[in-house]
This record gives C-alpha cells, structure tokens and sequence, in this order.
C-alpha cells in the first residue's frame, strides 16, 4: 500500500519507512513485548507467558495483522510439535492455546534451542528487517545491490532498537501506529497485494 500509494518510491523514502516502523512502532511495543515472550519461555514463568501471548494478540490492529500472527504462530508451532527439542511444559502450553501468535511460538522456539532472550530478539529484529527488503524488491521495484546498501545502512538501528525495547518497562510499552495501522487496513483490500506482510 505504501509504495502505490507511492509514500515508498525510492530507496530513500523504503529507508525512512523502514526506520520508522523500526523505532516508532516495534522498538516501542513489538520488540520488548517479544523480548518478555522469551524471558518468561526461557524460566518457565508459564502464567506470564499465558498473559503475554493474550496481550499479543489483543494487540493486532487490523484483520491482516492479526492473520499474518495466527498462520505464522501456527506454522511454527507445527515445526516444534514435531521436534524432540521441545519439552512436556512447552507442548503443554501450545496445547492450551487455540490460536498461538507468533510471539509465543518464538518464545517457545528460542526455549527449545536454547537460544537466550536476547538473541531470540536479535534474530526477530533481523528477520523483520529482511522481510521488509524482501518485500521492497519485489514491489518497488528494489534491486539487490540497493537492498544490500540499505540493509548495511540500517543495521546500526537494529542494534538501537534492541537496546531500546530491552530497556522500556512494561508501563512504558506501546505505540501509536496509525499510518501503519491504515496502511495495512486498506492492505487488506488492495487489487494488487501480493502477500499479506
């Protein structure tokens, strides 16, 4: 939506839209709220857990927000069910859950391979900035070597993002997203949408 609407246009305006999400949106509720999905996974703080996971998903604005969470919850939860890393207590709480949301199976993943809170977050914040350059190529249209040059330029944010959502107290998460929450709104009609990302 945002590169038909042509907010996204070039490699300058996909840097601006990518560090905003990145430190007005994530930085502010997705990422410490993730990050405290892993440490109550990681202790086996389960009732925490249980809270988080529903916090999450109280937490998806729009319709496509709040399926994209669901289907890649579910598809992580079908790789872990199936691996002998997983313990009892984990396959306990996945059991309770009838919609687990992406942050609750990342919780569980990260606790499976013993992949400390903080890495977990690492990877997660990595993995977002990613999918969002993957999604640049293909609809921009962005090419490899300016995907490569904006990923060098925002690596340091990911560094930033991560040392600012590991030190938000919980009274202090939240954002208000509202050009991303219309965005993905209209998204959820759009003719030409691709993917739902």
């Amino acid at each position: 939506m945002a590169v038909e609407q042509g907010v996204v246009a070039c490699p300058d305006s996909a840097k601006r839209w990518i560090a905003d999400q990145l430190l007005l949106n994530l930085t502010r509720f997705e990422a410490p709220l993730l990050l405290a999905h892993c440490t109550a996974a990681a202790s086996g703080d389960w009732t925490t857990l249980q809270n988080l996971a529903a916090q999450h998903r109280a937490s998806r604005e729009t319709r496509e927000l709040h399926q994209e969470s669901r289907q890649m919850g579910y598809s992580l939860k079908q790789l872990l069910s199936d691996l002998p890393e997983l313990d009892e207590e984990a396959h306990a709480l996945f059991a309770t859950l009838s919609e687990p949301g992406l942050a609750v199976a990342w919780a569980l993943a990260a606790r499976a391979w013993h992949i400390s809170p903080q890495d977990a977050l690492a990877a997660w914040l990595w993995g977002w900035l990613e999918n969002q350059l993957a999604v640049l190529m293909k609809t921009l249209p962005l090419g490899q070597q300016a995907a490569q040059r904006l990923t060098t330029q925002l690596m340091p944010l990911l560094d930033l993002a991560q040392q600012q959502a590991s030190a938000r107290p919980p009274e202090h998460w939240g954002s208000a997203a509202f050009g991303l929450t219309l965005a993905s709104m209209a998204h959820e009609r759009q003719y030409s949408r691709l993917f739902r990302s």
